[in-house]
């Protein structure tokens, strides 16, 4: 599964805000931060184990999970390319509205 599938889900991208604020937590942590069942959660956190946007360690008998910043980084990369492009584009209708008002103000001007 891709990440951007994986982060679809309410609870995944609750549980990637949770690590994010948190560092690491064990899957007993993290479990115990919803309200569902410990196998759920194991669900999820495999899905996001898959989409690499969180990795785990083997500690004993717990798993410790933190969130994999190399995916983050992507899909940050990924946001900062997408919001470049939007604001390249809003700089141009912006351009094109102002052109398009000094015209008005024109012919406006002429009419009277």
């Amino acid at each position: 599964m891709d990440m951007f599938s994986a982060l679809a889900d309410p609870t995944r991208r609750s549980i990637v805000e949770l690590l994010a604020a948190s560092g690491q937590l064990s899957a007993t942590d993290i479990s115990d931060k919803f309200e569902m069942s410990a196998p759920a959660i194991s669900q999820h956190l495999k899905v996001l184990r898959e989409a690499k946007l969180v990795d785990m360690e083997k500690h004993a008998q717990q798993r410790i999970y933190q969130i994999n910043p190399d995916t983050l980084d992507e899909l940050d990369e990924w946001v900062t390319k997408l919001s470049k492009q939007w604001d390249a584009r809003f700089d141009r209708l912006e351009k094109l509205l102002k052109t398009q008002k000094i015209k008005q103000r024109r012919l406006y001007a002429r009419s009277k």
